[in-house]
């Protein structure tokens, strides 16, 4: 029987309400802060962009930001909103100064959204102006009005200050990690030259856009082949080069200062362009992934009244550059053939060392092309008849909503795979499972990944042969024991993804499972403890004599309990590459071949199991 349908069945919703019943039209997804796009680092975002299309009016070019716990303060000493309005600016939907190009061109938020969307997703919120010698101040809980304190006389500088703390009711037991927030920072710095961040009390500045950003990114992560080409002109900048040692291409594109994470028309425009270019410079008919195979390059073009795919504008689908109406395609072909033809023939030695590149990556890919042949047919037969992969139903071809939830866990052993796949939600979560150790690839070539059963298998479940822009799996969850052979697993698994798709762990799409390694519980109550300090606590909270077990591996967690941990509670690390971290050397020590240095190291850094055993006893007594 249907449901009836009638005028009762039409509800209107206030703007708060539609927010907070459907944040992933405003934010995307929640998540709990262990990746970079989930919602509360689109709040931080939200509200920085205001201040930055102050910056690039002209106004404020300073921003104070400050997290502590989890709440989030944002200064800048812009215009400041109008004191009559700060009500409306921050909690009525399509109310703004950025329909008035006049006022805001070539601005990130142009829907009037952004603001309010923080406001209706935050336990507390609130707004404060200054102008001229007086300040507005109106405070809210869940987008409901609690304050609006009168103007009143103030000696404060003029700008805006914004202060929010997202409602767990929303984004749950949420964390944020400052890696994260560092990085959306300094992209600002880069884009926006003369802007001063001062984040948590450390400043962050920048003079040579993204000449900095990529040398920022590139540094410690292995040679380029030539020096950086910075090319600026117009509304357009790029700068880019060919790494010694990736596989892949990787970009950092942006338009009117917005990481557009996803690409869009501009990166599109850039990559053909660069082809188109250099295949005219040397007047051969390159194959166009050895052009651009190995490529690193960031991308920013800013566009008046740009048109992006979703609210939180990860990619661009403006075709044109306003007001004249040229084609972003043309505008960024014509800038980038002009700047770098002069370039490869001023800078001699560049082009020959680019023209070296492409012929080497050309001789490799025909040599590769027989293997890969043979890995693909190997691919279908294992297919066939082993289960290495369980998949899940939904997939990257969906709404991206979807995207963002799939997940595939990859976990070692026939026990630890079962136990997932019986408690995974068969919608959006695989599992792939490992036959014993991988192969240390540490050094070795990229036909080791056809060769190779394992990898092979693996990086076509990924759907990684051609591009990471195929990624089948937006979520990759390293799944192994808490002991000495899984962290082992873990990290031959981790230098794969560094040795050959690197650009996975820099996109934040790489994981580690949390999963408790003690059960503690009596007879009306069971707890699961991730580490001997929450032990101890549950031991205390649930005396006398609780019943303790102490889980040696997954395989141990019954496919009912795995349920609690791969769930809406589901706790991952995710593994991130700190810009100081020197991902060569590091493989190098670690995954190299034994030196003396890392023997001692051993030695260094060893604890013996029993001796942490007796230091919880003595805790606990």
């Amino acid at each position: 029987m249907s449901a009836e349908y009638t005028e009762d069945s039409i509800r209107s919703l206030d703007w708060k309400e539609h927010i907070r019943l459907r944040p992933g039209m405003y934010i995307g997804k929640l998540g709990d802060g262990s990746s970079q796009d989930d919602g509360i680092y689109v709040l931080i975002k939200e509200i920085i962009d205001n201040s930055i299309d102050e910056f690039v009016m002209g106004t404020g070019k300073e921003v104070e930001v400050t997290v502590s716990d989890k709440t989030v303060t944002i200064r800048d000493y812009g215009r400041g909103m109008p004191l009559g309005k700060v009500n409306e600016c921050v909690s009525k939907i399509n109310t703004g100064a950025k329909y008035d190009s006049k006022v805001f061109k070539k601005a990130v938020g142009l829907n009037g959204v952004g603001s309010k969307a923080v406001n209706a997703l935050s336990e507390e919120f609130r707004a404060q102006s200054v102008r001229e010698g007086k300040t507005k101040v109106v405070e809210y809980q869940r987008g409901a009005v609690i304050n609006d304190a009168p103007i009143v006389d103030c000696d404060e500088k003029q700008g805006t200050k914004i202060t929010f703390t997202p409602d767990p009711e929303i984004f749950g037991n949420y964390h944020y990690l400052i890696e994260y927030i560092e990085e959306m920072l300094w992209n600002y710095v880069f884009l926006n030259n003369g802007i001063t961040i001062i984040f948590n009390g450390v400043k962050m500045q920048a003079k040579n856009g993204l000449l900095d950003l990529l040398e920022h990114n590139i540094n410690g992560n292995g040679p380029v082949r030539y020096p950086i080409v910075h090319i600026k002109e117009g509304d357009f900048e790029c700068a880019f080069s060919h790494s010694s040692r990736s596989y892949s291409e990787e970009y950092y594109s942006f338009v009117n200062g917005q990481h557009t994470t996803q690409g869009g028309t501009h990166q599109t425009a850039f990559r053909e362009a660069i082809v188109k270019t250099i295949r005219e410079f040397y007047n051969k008919d390159f194959d166009t992934s050895d052009i651009r195979t190995s490529i690193i390059a960031a991308i920013s073009i800013k566009v008046q009244e740009p048109i992006f795919e979703s609210q939180t504008k990860t990619k661009l689908g403006s075709q044109t550059i306003e007001p004249d109406g040229q084609s972003i395609r043309n505008y960024v072909n014509e800038i980038v053939k002009r700047n770098l033809d002069n370039y490869l023939h001023i800078h001699t030695e560049t082009a020959e060392i680019l023209l070296r590149k492409i012929i080497q990556s050309e001789k490799e890919r025909k040599e590769m092309a027989g293997i890969k042949k043979l890995a693909r047919e190997s691919v279908k037969k294992a297919s066939l008849h082993n289960k290495k992969l369980r998949d899940c139903r939904v997939h990257l071809n969906t709404n991206h909503e979807k995207k963002l939830e799939t997940t595939l866990f990859i976990t070692e052993g026939d026990s630890a795979s079962g136990s997932i796949t019986k408690s995974r939600d068969v919608q959006t979560q695989a599992v792939f499972s490992l036959k014993g150790k991988p192969l240390n690839c540490y050094g070795l070539s990229k036909k080791i990944v056809y060769q190779n059963e394992e990898f092979n298998l693996l990086q076509a479940a990924l759907n990684i042969d051609e591009d990471i822009e195929n990624l089948r799996y937006n979520n990759i969850v390293i799944a192994t024991d808490a002991d000495v052979d899984g962290m082992h697993i873990r990290l031959l698994l981790l230098t794969f993804f560094l040795q050959f798709y690197p650009d996975l762990v820099k996109s934040g799409h790489v994981y580690i499972l949390q999963t408790p390694l003690f059960r503690v519980r009596n007879k009306k109550s069971t707890k699961y403890c991730y580490n001997d300090d929450e032990k101890v606590k549950a031991i205390n909270a649930l005396k006398p004599n609780p019943e303790i077990t102490r889980f040696k591996g997954l395989g141990e967690i019954s496919p009912s309990e795995f349920k609690h941990f791969i769930g809406s509670s589901i706790r991952l690390d995710p593994v991130i590459l700190r810009r100081e971290s020197l991902v060569n050397e590091t493989l190098s020590f670690y995954m190299g071949k034994n030196t003396p240095d890392r023997q001692q190291f051993i030695i260094n850094n060893l604890r013996i199991e029993a001796d942490i055993d007796v230091e919880v006893d003595q805790k606990v007594a």
